[in-house]
C-alpha cells in the first residue's frame, strides 16, 4: 500500500472545501439583504427565513426519524427467531 492520500483525505483539501462552503453561505446570506424577493407569506420577508426554515425542518426530520426508529427497530436475529429463514437458505456460513 502506498502512503499517498486521496484528494478528499488530505486535511488542506477539506479546509479549502469548508472555507468555500462558508464563503458561499455568507454570500448567499448577504444577497438576502440586496435582492428583492416577491413573497407570498409575510414570514418569507424576514431576513434569513429560508436558512432558518431549512434548519428547523432538518431538526424536525431527525426527531421524527428517531421516534420512528423505536417502532420499526427489530432485534438483530429477528428473522431467525420467527422462522422466516430456513437453515438451508442461510448461505452466510458457506
Amino acid at each position: 500500500m502506498s502512503n499517498s492520500q486521496d484528494f478528499f483525505d488530505r486535511p488542506e483539501t477539506l479546509r479549502r472545501i469548508l472555507f468555500s462552503l462558508y464563503v458561499i453561505c455568507g454570500l448567499l446570506f448577504g444577497l438576502d439583504f440586496i435582492i428583492h424577493r416577491h413573497t407570498e407569506h409575510p414570514l418569507e420577508g424576514l431576513y434569513g427565513f429560508y436558512p432558518l426554515y431549512g434548519f428547523i425542518g432538518c431538526v424536525v426530520l431527525v426527531i421524527v426519524a428517531s421516534w420512528m426508529r423505536k417502532g420499526l427497530m427489530r432485534d438483530e436475529d429477528y428473522y431467525q427467531q420467527s422462522g422466516l429463514i430456513r437453515k438451508e437458505d442461510n448461505h452466510a456460513g458457506d
